[in-house]
């Protein structure tokens, strides 16, 4: 859980200097999209957290 929260922030600064530079950001974003996405079916807490249906 916390590797996930620590690659989010530098996902997310990648992100940021992309977009501030003009290039393309979408290989961050996927790939932090990847790093929850594999949290979420793996982990309990996470789907408690993030419920899809009620």
């Amino acid at each position: 859980m916390l590797g996930a929260i620590l690659l989010t922030g530098y996902l997310g600064g990648a992100t940021a200097t992309h977009v501030r530079a003009g290039e393309p950001f979408y290989g961050a974003v996927l790939a932090g999209m990847a790093v929850w996405g594999g949290l979420f079916f793996r982990d309990l807490r996470i789907r408690a957290l993030i419920p899809l249906r009620k």
